[in-house]
């Protein structure tokens, strides 16, 4: 599948590769919709214990999307205690909104807030006032 538009990847100051916009997404607007295989929350599970990396999104209880099959760049958003746009969920879609007027050149970043990982597993988003997980606790 094809970047989303108005999206790049590169290499990130936070962690691996990123995802970077390449035009303007003003304050209040969608950035892009996560895209990915659509799974069962036990194969979720079962590829969050195989994985070093999840790129794994839960759209509800009983399904999510697995970014790293079929993705379109937004698996590649990293977690930011301090981030620039939020996810939201409706309808079975899973939306990334500006949290403020995002610029060309900047990275895309959202609190993850929980994921599959161990709660104690660190974040390395650098931003003041970190809470030092990606998980909230």
């Amino acid at each position: 599948m094809p970047l989303a538009p108005g999206l790049t990847i590169r290499k990130s100051p936070i962690d691996g590769k990123g995802c970077f916009a390449t035009r303007l997404f003003p304050k209040g607007r969608k950035i892009a919709e996560y895209a990915g295989e659509l799974i069962t929350a036990r194969e979720a599970e079962r590829r969050a214990q195989t994985r070093l990396k999840h790129r794994i999104c839960a759209v509800d209880y009983d399904h999510s999307l697995d970014g790293s099959r079929g993705g379109n760049g937004t698996h590649y958003i990293n977690h930011s205690c301090r981030p620039n746009s939020y996810m939201r969920v409706t309808h079975g879609h899973i939306l990334f909104m500006a949290l403020r007027d995002i610029g060309p050149g900047e990275e895309i970043t959202c609190d993850y807030i929980s994921t599959h990982h161990p709660d104690t597993y660190r974040c390395r988003c650098k931003a003041v006032g970190c809470r030092g997980t990606i998980n909230k606790q």
